[in-house]
């Protein structure tokens, strides 16, 4: 089992970065895949990113290029780096762990592990 803790979340304006993480307590970190999600007002929750043991990465293709997750399993965290925010970066990201595959990596349904969320706001 995952415990998942995410921070890193608040007001930016458009054009700024932030960095998100998240803390996993647990076994086994290395053994899952992790990844970003977001949810914004009146939306459904969507794929951003997600990594593979050992770096396979995945990226939403409204975030490619601006995006980037990494993970320490030393330090058993994942980060989501996020430049050139946008307005419509606006959400609640959600950290999320879980033994997706391939086919299954952009789909919430394949995580079984999920933090409780911190909110990205940008506005200027």
């Amino acid at each position: 089992q995952l415990q998942l803790v995410e921070s890193g979340g608040g007001l930016v304006q458009p054009g700024d970065s932030l960095r998100l993480s998240c803390v996993a307590s647990g076994t086994a970190f290395n053994n899952y895949a992790m990844a970003w999600f977001r949810q914004a007002p009146g939306k459904e929750r969507e794929f951003v990113a997600a990594i593979r043991w050992p770096t396979t990465t995945y990226y939403a293709d409204s975030v490619k290029g601006r995006f980037t997750i990494s993970r320490d399993n030393g330090k058993n965290t994942v980060y989501l780096q996020m430049n050139t925010l946008k307005a419509e970066d606006t959400a609640v990201y959600y950290c999320a762990g879980g033994r997706a595959i391939l086919s299954t990596i952009r789909n919430p349904d394949a995580y079984n592990y999920w933090g409780q969320g911190t909110q990205v706001t940008v506005s200027s």
